[in-house]
Order: structure tokens, then sequence, then C-alpha cells
């Protein structure tokens, strides 16, 4: 049996989690990326395959709230009831394009992908865009509301990003709201966010304004690990090759060929397609269609 989704990533995680596992899969995101596609919404992909349109969308309702009203309902039930009629649209354009076997490819290591248990790490709010920009003390606001977050989304059993979004957290630093008036002006502090997790959240600000400077979170430098001249050269030229082929065969630069990969092949370097191919991550469908060039973009540096 197949299993069908779109942009699944999350709910997998959420499902593997919790025992479920899945022998086939096919992601129509996914699919879609590999027809070029340039939005990847569902709603776009039922319009554009389909001629569907889905009503209005009701992801900023509260969900936990029962009874669900019959709005809610038809959302929900439209979200998932076309899949299975686009799943074979969107295999027929594959198939006509020769890219089918690179999305089952996919797929399988989408399924089989392991579950990796978060690690708690006290710093990881220091990893957030702007959080070194701070100073001291709203560097330890910044702390407490990242601590908050993460115990708000293990109360509530849901996705961290799903309280707070990151971009919030750091504003939230930033801007020191006194008030539930001072929190609305502060983009992602939505009112239902301020109703439900409001006071919460100024408690939080008011905690770390309150630590003595000792207690405030200091961050280390840590220098970038030292790339070989030679490794620099060859991602540089995988890089250059990406940026050809990539209008080329009608695939964004990500899919192509992701950062991830140039690193690791760079450090590689292999010698031949096969050697490329058993390199983690690179796929069969890589290694077969795009393995000699990338082989002769390593050797061009």
């Amino acid at each position: 049996m197949v299993t069908v989704l779109h942009a699944g990533d999350n709910d997998l995680v959420q499902l593997k989690r919790r025992g479920f596992g899945f022998a086939s899969l096919f992601d129509t995101s996914i699919a879609a990326r590999f027809l070029g596609a340039k939005a990847l919404g569902l709603d776009v992909l039922l319009g554009t395959y389909l001629g569907v349109e889905l009503p209005p969308s009701r992801q900023r309702d509260d969900w936990s709230r029962r009874p669900l009203s019959e709005a809610q309902r038809r959302y929900a039930e439209a979200d998932v009831l076309h899949l299975f009629a686009l799943r074979r649209r969107l295999t027929e354009e594959l198939v006509r394009v020769g890219r089918l076997a690179w999305v089952e490819e996919e797929c399988v290591a989408l399924a089989a992908q392991p579950v990796v248990e978060r690690v708690v790490n006290p710093n990881a709010f220091a990893g957030l865009k702007g959080a070194r920009d701070l100073p001291p003390r709203n560097l330890g606001i910044l702390r407490e509301l990242y601590e908050l977050r993460e115990q708000l989304a293990r109360a509530i059993d849901r996705p961290p990003f799903k309280i707070l979004g990151e971009e919030t957290l750091v504003r939230l630093a930033q801007a020191l709201p006194g008030d539930a008036t001072a929190m609305a002006s502060i983009p992602g502090c939505t009112p239902k966010v301020i109703a439900r997790w409001g006071d919460a959240i100024l408690v939080a600000v008011a905690r770390a304004q309150a630590l003595p400077e000792t207690a405030l979170p200091t961050l280390e430098r840590h220098p970038r690990p030292r790339i070989p001249a030679i490794v620099a050269r060859r991602i540089e030229a995988l890089r250059r090759w990406r940026t050809e082929a990539s209008p080329r065969f009608g695939l964004e630069p990500g899919l192509l060929l992701p950062n991830r990969l140039i690193t690791m092949i760079a450090t590689a370097s292999p010698l031949d397609p096969d050697e490329l191919a058993s390199l983690h991550g690179v796929r069969r469908w890589r290694a077969a269609t795009f393995g000699a060039e990338i082989i002769a973009a390593l050797a061009s540096p």
C-alpha cells in the first residue's frame, strides 16, 4: 500500500515517533519539484494539474478547539481528498519526462529515513539568526524565551515553530515588551499567540531581566574549520557546474545538487560515477544522470 502525502516531512517525523512505519510512499511536493514546478503549495498543484480549487485557508484557526466548524471540516477534507488523483497526474508527467524513477528513489529514502531524537542543547538559542548580534541581557531573554517555547511545544505536542517562529523569538528579545500592547506590535505575536501564551512570554522576559550579570549567557567564537585549497576549488567548480546545469535540466539548484552534497563530494573527490554513487545521499538517479558531468567538474579546478 502506498501512502500519499504532500510535503510530509514533519508529518512523517511525528508519525514515526508514534511507531508508524512506511513501506512505500509518494510525496506530491517532491514529485512537483522534479517536474520543475516553481510553486509547490497544494492549492497551486491542484489548480494546475486537476483544475480543483480548495476552500479558503483555515491555517490560522485554533485547531485545538472542539467541536470543529463545518468550514474547518471541509478544509481538512479537501486537504487530502484529491491527493490520489494528483498523484496519478504527476506520475503521468514524470513518466513523460523520464523522471519517475528519480522521484521513487527519493520517496524510498524519505520513507526509510530514521527519526533523529532531538538532543537537548542548552545553547541552541545561540544558533538563531541574529542571536549573536544581541547584547548579553537581550541574549539572556532570548534563552528564556527559547526554553519557554520548548516547554510549551512539549506540553501540547506541537512542533516548536508552530508556537513561535525563530524570527519572532529574536524580535521579542530585542524589543523587551512589558505588556500585551507592546507585544502586539511585534511581527508574529498575533492576537491568538498573545491570548494563549502572552502571560508566559512576559513572565519569561521579566525573569531574564532580573538575572544578575554573572548569570547572563556568553557566546564563544569558534573559528570555521579551514578547508584545504584543493577542496575549496572543487567546491567552486561544482557550484559553477550546478549554476550552468540547473536551467538546462529545468531543476532548481538545490535539487540538482544540494549544498550538503557539494562539500562531501568535493572532499571525497570520486574518480567515476560508480564511486560517486557510493557516497551517502548522492542517490543513483543523480550519479547515473549527471555523474559524468560532476566528475568532469571535479577535474576542472
